[in-house]
Order: C-alpha cells, then structure tokens, then sequence
C-alpha cells in the first residue's frame, strides 16, 4: 500500500501570547500519532504557514518532525516566485520528511502549461515524493484533468490533495490509477473513499482522529454498513470545522478540549461566538 494512504492530518501552529508555542505543538503531534492516523502535514494551509517567518516556519517542522519519530511527515510548499520554491524544495531534501505537498502558485494565476512547467520542475529537483495541492479557491487556478494527468507521468508525482470539488475530476484520477488521490474537502471525504480514493488529509480529523481512522479503516476493508453510521455521526463536526475561514474553527475546537490556546495571526480571525459554543457542543458530543 502507498505511504499515502489513510487519514493525514496538517497541523495547526498553536500560538500563546504570540509566539509559536512548540510544547502544544508537541502534545498534538503525540495525540495525533496515539489515534493512529497515517501521516501528518507540517506548514500546510491549516498550519498558517504565511503568517510565520521563515525561521519560525523552520522550527515548526523541526518540532513537528522530532515528535513524530516513524510517523511520516509531508512538509508543506507553497508560494509564486520560483527562485525561492527550488530553493526550498533544496532545502528539504536534506531533511527527514516523506514527502513535499506543493501547491499551485497563488495570486497569478498561471496557464495550465505554466503549471505542467512549475510542477515538473520541482518535482525534478525533489528527491522526495511529491503530492500536488489541487485547492483553486485559494490559488485562483484550477488544474484541468489533462494537466493532473499529465503530471502523473512523473516518477516523483504520487498523488493529489484532492479540494477541486469536481466529481468527475475525482473518479477520473482514482480510475486512472497513478496517483493517489486524498480528499481535501472534508465533507467528500465519504464520497472519496467509497469511489476507490486511498485517504484522506483533513483538517476536520484535529477533532476526534481516531473517529476518522476507524471510518478509513471500515471503508478500506469495504464495511460500509460500519462506516456509514460514523460518518453520519461525524458530518456535524465536519460541517460546523469549514464553516468559518480555517484554521479558526479547529482551533476553537482544540482550546474547547483544552489543547491550545485560542490564537491565530492576524489577518485570521477566531470563530465567531456562536460558533465557539456549537463547537463545545459537539467536541463533547
């Protein structure tokens, strides 16, 4: 079976008093790792990596990467001036991480061949695998099915974050058979699953992960009459978790178990009040 398979989960960067604090971020990756998920995503979208500096983006995956032990580790990558993404790509294949997730670039909005190109040449210079970041409402481009299978022909591209929202999209991966496809879309995590997807990373699993893990264990061993019921159990929480810009909700939801505190940087915002109390709710539930 792939390393990429099963339920990921891309840490939030928990914050006291404004500052990254590494002994939360500790305790999370322990609690993650107990619930048995797959892997963990460091300095993905959830993780607010573009409100931490660069020094500060490093020590988050040193720390997330020294708890984690045998515990894969995908590092996140993201961002539009070239240069800099090689440079980092290079500097990643220096350290232990399973793998790089690599966004599209943002803001700029390349043509779909400008994004064969940026795909291609940081998988080239990656010596680890890569999974390709498809999330078009916070890039401002779409990667069209040729371009994704396009870039499956790449020996280093191995699968897709999958938050595009197209069904046809999904199926036409999971049946073309060369990259992995994990739902990020919470909420067709489901869906996914059932059509032959291998996993899922997924912001809604910070809240009950072993929930997640027994639902990806019950699909994957083809128990639908098993994981039907804690799905349904499980799609309250999804849904209040992407109600309000992410990571705000998740963390609402940790601090409401008593894991973090209740930080994000500016310009992200807390949940709202209303939202805070639904999730004590149902963290509880």
């Amino acid at each position: 079976m792939s390393i990429f398979s099963g339920i990921w989960v891309p840490v939030i960067t928990p914050f006291a008093d404004g500052a990254v604090d590494h002994a939360a971020l500790r305790r999370l990756v322990r609690f993650y790792a107990e619930a048995g998920v797959a892997g963990l995503v460091a300095l993905g979208t959830t993780g607010e990596p573009a409100a931490l500096e660069t020094a500060e983006q490093d020590a988050v995956l040193a720390t997330i990467l020294a708890q984690a032990g045998t515990l894969p580790v995908l590092a996140g990558v993201a961002g539009n001036h070239t240069a800099s993404l090689r440079s980092r790509i290079t500097q990643l294949n220096d350290l232990p991480v399973a793998g790089v997730l690599i966004s599209a670039p943002y803001y700029i909005r390349p043509s779909q061949a400008g994004l064969i190109e940026h795909f291609t040449g940081l998988a080239d210079l990656s010596v680890k695998p890569v999974v390709v970041y498809d999330i078009p409402y916070r890039t401002g481009v779409r990667l069209e099915l040729a371009t994704l299978l396009t870039l499956a022909g790449h020996p280093r591209i191995q699968a897709v974050k999958d938050c595009a929202g197209s069904l046809d999209t999904t199926l036409a991966l999971i049946l073309d058979g060369r990259l992995q496809v994990l739902a990020g879309d919470d909420m067709n995590l489901f869906n996914t699953l059932c059509l032959g997807g291998s996993g899922a990373i997924a912001a809604s699993a910070h809240v009950h992960p072993e929930r997640f893990v027994a639902l990806y264990r019950a699909l994957a061993d083809g128990r639908l009459e098993d994981g039907r019921p804690i799905f349904h159990a499980l799609a309250p929480l999804i849904g209040a978790l992407c109600s309000e810009p992410n990571p705000g909700p998740v963390k609402a939801a940790l601090a409401a178990q008593g894991l973090i505190s209740d930080e994000l940087r500016a310009p992200m915002t807390r949940a709202t009040e209303d939202l805070r109390e639904r999730l004590r709710q149902l963290v509880d539930a």
